[in-house]
């Protein structure tokens, strides 16, 4: 499954590798929260609805900052842009441990957001322009699992903070290592170059002039609809599930920090194994057949996870096919994003459905903390969970199949 990768030019190699780590700290940035939230509701007196407004600011943040970069990176570059969008969100994270209330992590969090949104949408779009064809949806879909090795990252420096130093103080010092990603900066700078595509692209849209609203004009638009719909459930489904899991699993399962960091830790594999086998089907069976599989896979787990009466010891079990299907639905998304739009709106159009649909999906979050003052928190997570993913299997159904298409200068 990995032999593809001794096929790619050194400059791939470099591009691939530094939207993989960049990739891995916006994860570990952004989980580390979810690793936070029972420490700062009781240490601010939150409610679970406040806890989950922190999560939906960012990730409404973010997709004003993925379409906004986009857009840039249409006009001043890939790799100029994607440096920009790494220094905000870590200075952003850096400066998050240094808030004292909910008002000001409200503000540094959702200020954190544009970085975090940006980030993704630029690299993204970058790895699918230098990548050949036959490899792209590997390669994107590569990148994407770098989100299960920020995220494992995140689980392992939450538990050992939080057993080696006071409350307090691990939760702050979680946030002040979220400023390592900036080191990234350098190494863009001097070894990843801009995708010949987009340099030439650049050059014609100059001569003949383009709009980034193009994205919404009647050739275009049902495209922007429905892949905006698609990525809405995706990333609600997956919202729904990981912003709430560690408190499900320490709240309702009655599990410690080290015993959530257990059942997490399984998660977390499946997650990572998920993205590559997902990477690998998007190239040997089309875009469309994979998201379907793992879709319908997110929506039985997620709902089996957190409705059935099932013990421990199965919870732990079920962990690994849960990280798997909810994670894997994404690695296909960057290169079909990249594949449906021509290059002159490419950052724009990705930029805006990937992030139309963190926008919506970010009031996950927030409803199924509300929802869980009212009902249980599983049953709030399986019912915004099994609803998103079938939403994704409704788009999908109407897309057209992009596997191995070529992409052109100026199409």
């Amino acid at each position: 499954m990995l032999a593809w990768f001794e096929e790619l030019s050194r400059q791939e190699k470099r591009a691939l590798g530094t939207a993989f780590a960049g990739w891995s700290m916006d994860a570990f940035d952004f989980m580390m929260y979810t690793f936070l939230i029972s420490t700062l509701m009781a240490a601010w007196k939150m409610s679970a609805g406040q806890a989950g407004l922190l999560v939906t600011s960012a990730l409404l943040m973010s997709a004003v900052g993925g379409w906004g970069a986009g857009v840039l990176a249409d006009k001043w570059g890939r790799v100029r842009v994607l440096q920009i969008t790494i220094a905000w969100f870590a200075f952003f994270t850096f400066l998050s441990g240094f808030t004292n209330s909910f008002e000001q992590l409200l503000i540094t969090r959702s200020l954190q957001g544009l970085g975090f949104g940006g980030e993704w949408a630029v690299g993204s779009i970058m790895i699918g322009e230098i990548i050949r064809s036959q490899h792209r949806g590997k390669a994107v879909g590569t990148v994407q699992s770098g989100w299960a090795v920020g995220w494992g990252v995140a689980a392992v420096l939450s538990t050992v903070f939080f057993t080696r130093l006071p409350e307090d103080l691990a939760w702050r010092a979680m946030f002040w290592v979220g400023v390592l990603p900036a080191l990234l900066i350098f190494y863009v700078r001097k070894r990843v170059a801009e995708p010949e595509v987009s340099t030439a692209t650049r050059a014609r849209v100059k001569e003949e002039g383009g709009s980034f609203l193009e994205i919404f004009s009647p050739a275009v638009l049902r495209t922007t609809v429905l892949a905006s719909l698609m990525t809405t459930g995706m990333q609600g489904g997956y919202y729904a599930v990981t912003t709430w899991l560690p408190r499900f699993l320490k709240a309702e399962r009655g599990l410690s920090i080290i015993g959530t960091g257990s059942y997490l830790f399984v998660i977390i594999v499946g997650s990572f194994v998920g993205y590559l086998v997902s990477a690998y089907l998007s190239d040997q069976i089309g875009r469309r057949n994979t998201f379907f599989v793992f879709a319908l896979g997110s929506a039985c787990i997620a709902a089996f996870y957190t409705f059935m009466p099932i013990s421990n010891a199965a919870m732990l079990v079920l962990g690994f096919p849960l990280g798997f299907f909810v994670s894997g639905n994404f690695s296909g998304v960057g290169a079909f994003l990249t594949e449906l739009y021509p290059s002159r709106m490419r950052g724009s159009g990705q930029g805006f459905t990937y992030n139309f649909g963190r926008a919506v999906g970010a009031l996950f979050p927030t409803l199924v903390g509300f929802m869980s003052e009212r009902l249980s928190l599983g049953t709030a997570i399986g019912l915004f969970a099994g609803f998103a993913f079938l939403v994704v299997i409704f788009a999908v159904s109407l897309l057209p199949e992009t596997r191995g298409k070529h992409l052109a200068v100026y199409d």
